[in-house]
This record gives C-alpha cells, structure tokens and sequence, in this order.
C-alpha cells in the first residue's frame, strides 16, 4: 500500500481538484480529505455516507446552577474572560477547556465533559471508498481528527486489500498538515506561479524534508506567470525535489466543479486535461510510489 498526499502552501491553488483527477486514474484506492478545518472533496465526489460517527475532542466546563453559590472565584481564575459576571455562566466560545474553575471550585459546581467538536464519516463515491469529516466551527483539536481519518482509511486499506490511499491534505504547514504526512510514502505539493507560490513551495518542502518523505512539485496555472514558474522550476530542482509537470489554466476546471465532477470527467482531452494525465503518470513513476498493480 502507498499513501500520496497533495498539499500546498494556501488554500485555493487547486490540490483537491487534482486529487479528484487522480482518483479518476487510480483502479484500486481508498480516497481521504484530511483537510478537515475546510473539507471539500465532498463537492467533487458526491458521497453515499454508509457510517456517521461523532468526533470528541478536549473538554468545556458547564456550570450547575443548583449548586454555584455565586462566591465568583471561577470569574477570578478564569484567564480567558469566559463567564459572565451577571449569570455565571459559560460561555462556549471563549472557554478554553483549561479546567481551573473545575478544579478549584470550592462548591464543586463545575461540570467538565469531553464535547464534541465535529463528525467523521466513511462514504462510498464513484471511485471507491472515501473518508472524511468536518470539524465544528471554531473547534479545536483538528490534528487529532486528520489523524483519526488518516487511520480509518488505513483500516479500509488493510480489510480490502487497496493499493493506494490518496490523501486530499490541508494547507499550510501546520499541526493538521503536520499530522496528515506522518508515515506517506510522498507528497506533492502543488505551486501556484506567484511570490507567495514561491515561498510557500520553500516551507512546504523543508517540512517534507523534516520528516523524511519525498516531496514532487507542480504548478498550476502556470502560464499565468511563466517567471515565476520558472523560478519554482527551479527551486524543485535546487532542493532536489521531483518536478513532476505544470497544467495551463482552463475554465473547464471551474466547469467541472460547476458539475461537481474532476477535470478529467468533463474535459480528459483539454490542455489541462492532457497536463493532469501527465503529472499523474509521473507522479506514479516516483521510486517512492511505484507499485507494480498501479494503473
């Protein structure tokens, strides 16, 4: 079994898009959106959920109003401002889950239990298995849930016996990112030809080379600004990662979204098109990828 994550340095340069296209390509995979702060695969694949579960996460104290006395220490204690003077009560969004007023207060008034910050769902889609999940607004603990997903793709791998897992990661370079490469076999990250493109290349690539996984490159869009791809060309190859092809801008991306299909369904023959095939092609070429069954 093989994991390929996409990733990219911001959101929007069109990872999940591309991973939608590769799934188009794969005959025997297991497909995960660990991007689970702004899950939207979803979108593209169109999921029949077959099981729902409830993601809990870290704790939110909840006052009992038969038993508070109104002493106020919990006011006192509490750093982040979150209960108000007048009710004594909580609010949710400003508790931290810290625990102080839980601990100390002297009425034993406080309740602290583990509450739920999203749901994670194991779907059935066109191309096979799928899993994802979405976290609560403002919620926290996002890299336990990428993790939590990562595994129960892992799970569906080792009962069906699939090939590969592509992994639909989150932006950036932080704690869900972190999370979503721990044990891949490769990422690519996907670059857009601007200076933010540039930088987010560089940072996305040290983290790949932190944890020791190979890293591939591609731009999209990239006739938008030739300089600047050239410049990420370069970069790959100076950091010796595998620079594995560029796709030109197309509407028949949007088009395809529009229709809630991958680039691929709606226009395999289009510069784009033709361009994604490629990069797949290549991307299935890496060292670290390679598996002979692998269509």
């Amino acid at each position: 079994m093989k994991e390929l994550v996409i990733l990219s340095g911001k959101g929007g340069t069109g990872k999940t898009s591309l991973t939608a296209a590769f799934a188009f390509f794969s005959k025997s995979m297991v497909l995960c959106d660990a991007d689970v702060d702004a899950a939207d695969l979803h979108l593209l694949m169109e999921p029949v959920v077959q099981q729902k579960a409830d993601f809990k996460g870290g704790n939110e104290a909840i006052i009992n109003p038969e038993l508070c006395t109104g002493c106020g220490l919990c006011i006192e204690l509490c750093r982040f401002s979150a209960i108000f003077e007048d009710t004594f009560e909580v609010d949710p969004m400003e508790c931290e889950g810290c625990g102080v007023c839980y601990d100390l207060c002297p009425e034993g008034a406080i309740d602290f239990p583990e509450k739920t910050c999203g749901q994670w769902y194991i779907s059935d889609t066109r191309y096979g298995p799928m899993v994802h999940a979405g976290l609560g607004i403002a919620e926290e603990n996002s890299g336990r849930l990428v993790a939590l997903v990562r595994e129960e793709a892992r799970k569906i791998v080792h009962k069906e016996k699939t090939e590969l897992i592509l992994t639909d990661g989150p932006p950036g370079i932080g704690c869900p990112v972190i999370a979503s490469i721990s044990q891949a076999n490769a990422v690519l990250v996907v670059a857009e030809p601007s200076v933010s493109g540039v930088h987010d290349l560089k940072r996305v690539g040290e983290l790949a080379e932190h944890f020791k996984i190979p890293a591939m490159v591609c731009v999209n869009k990239c006739d938008l600004n030739p300089e600047k791809t050239k410049m990420i060309r370069d970069a790959a190859e100076e950091n010796n990662y595998t620079y594995v092809g560029e796709i030109p801008f197309d509407k028949n991306f949007i088009e395809s979204m529009i229709l809630k299909k991958s680039i691929i369904e709606t226009g395999e023959s289009s510069d784009a098109g033709v361009a994604v095939k490629k990069i797949w092609d290549n991307v299935m070429e890496h060292p670290a990828m390679k598996l002979e069954r692998l269509v």
